[in-house]
């Protein structure tokens, strides 16, 4: 059997039911939303299953909506079967106030670094990760600059002038 949205779709309607919030078809791309405690049993899902067969994570990326209350961040993980071609984005939303997920790097080893960067940039804590600290910004920062809450320029810098920057 083939693979593609429907047969994905209704596999995991099948198997997780109430877990998958929605799905949605974005430029012939398949988003499917999931509970964010159901993540991990999904991700082994689709990596495991020989029917799904997601074998490569091709990335992990955070997401900052401050306007959706209690789904403020965002984790989207894209996956890609090889041998069918199919890529599929699974998404999850986490409250700003406690930002956890169950971290994926048993299932995907390249997860590891993935997730690093996500905490680092967005604040999100995979729990289960084994060496969940910044990868790119420095230790003692207090901060998630990806954060729509973070400044964009530094208002007190005196050495720049606007009319270099088309303002």
């Amino acid at each position: 059997m083939a693979l593609n949205n429907d047969t994905v779709i209704s596999r995991l309607n099948e198997t997780f039911g109430g877990k998958i919030l929605s799905t949605e078809l974005s430029a012939d791309f398949l988003n499917v939303e999931v509970a964010a405690d159901a993540l991990k049993e999904i991700a082994k899902f689709l990596r495991n299953d020989p029917e799904m067969s997601f074998i490569y994570l091709t990335d992990i990326c955070g997401v900052h909506m401050p306007e959706q209350k209690d789904r403020e961040l965002g984790v989207v993980y894209h996956l890609h079967n090889l041998v069918a071609n199919y890529r599929l984005r699974v998404k999850t939303w986490l409250p700003v106030t406690n930002p956890e997920v169950d971290s994926v790097t048993d299932i995907w080893t390249g997860a590891n670094w993935m997730e690093r960067e996500t905490y680092d940039f967005f604040g999100v804590i995979f729990t289960g990760h084994p060496n969940l600290k910044r990868i790119l910004n420095v230790d003692h920062m207090e901060m998630f600059p990806l954060r729509k809450e973070f400044p964009l320029e530094d208002s007190s810098r005196e050495d720049k002038d606007d009319r270099f920057f088309g303002r």
